[in-house]
């Protein structure tokens, strides 16, 4: 596998993960600074992130001086590794770059965020399925198999894998909308959807209340939708619209 080409962000792992975030970006940001001008450190609590960060210099020279003389270096007792990030950071862009540049790195970034949350699910149903003993009866409270099938979808027989939850769904040009109020037409969905670029049409389905289709001319303006509509709050605010894409 190559390496991520030179830019101005760097990845940071092997980090003492019980360390609070404040005081490793403290450390790291004392640590860094006589390397170059730093824009931002990221850092985050989550399980997956912990032990990781993110260093963005406002130069590619900075980030490759500061890799080659930190690499190993101890910090809390653990050698870091550095890398440079595989893609550049919000911050970078930001700097570099007009409002489109940001508009379009986010939608890459956001779209690779839901590609790979899609592939880790179906690589989770492939482990459970081997798992399983011949002729079990898959457990319908089991989390992150989703066993039952939303509104509109394909349908599966008896014998087939569990359905990806519809928040893992990989993005494409098509959004599904639930959870809407009776009386929302075309007309006020239009109203919410078609501020977003690329917008085509919506599709309600006939005699289904509460749910409908909203199709884009691409990928980019659906994800861009997804991301500003999702979990807005309807009618008198009590009714919390559901986006997601839609199933293939």
């Amino acid at each position: 596998m190559s390496s991520p080409p030179p830019n101005a962000t760097i990845y940071v792992k092997n980090l003492e993960e019980r360390i609070k975030v404040d005081q490793l970006k403290e450390a790291l940001s004392e640590l860094f600074a006589e390397y170059g001008e730093i824009i931002d450190i990221v850092a985050k609590t989550n399980l997956k992130a912990k032990g990781q960060a993110f260093i963005v210099f406002d130069s590619v020279e900075s980030a490759q001086k500061a890799i080659d003389e930190v690499q190993g270096f101890e910090l809390f007792d653990k050698p870091m590794q550095l890398a440079f990030a595989k893609t550049r950071s919000d911050a970078s862009v930001k700097r570099t770059g007009d409002d489109q540049d940001f508009e379009n790195h986010k939608r890459r970034r956001l779209a690779e965020k839901d590609k790979k949350k899609a592939a880790e699910q179906a690589e989770e149903q492939k482990r459970l399925k081997r798992a399983a003993p011949p002729g079990a009866v898959p457990d319908a409270n089991a989390r992150p198999i989703k066993a039952t099938r939303g509104a509109g979808l394909k349908s599966t027989n008896a014998g087939a894998a569990a359905v990806i939850p519809d928040e893992y769904l990989p993005p494409n040009k098509i959004l599904f909308v639930q959870n809407l109020p009776e009386e929302y037409d075309i007309d006020a969905l239009t109203a919410i959807f078609g501020r977003f670029e690329g917008f085509r049409e919506v599709r309600l389905v006939p005699g289904r209340r509460g749910i409908a289709f909203i199709e884009y001319e691409s990928e980019a303006g659906a994800i861009t939708a997804k991301e500003n509509t999702a979990g807005m709050a309807l009618g008198d605010g009590s009714q919390i619209m559901k986006v997601t894409y839609q199933r293939q």
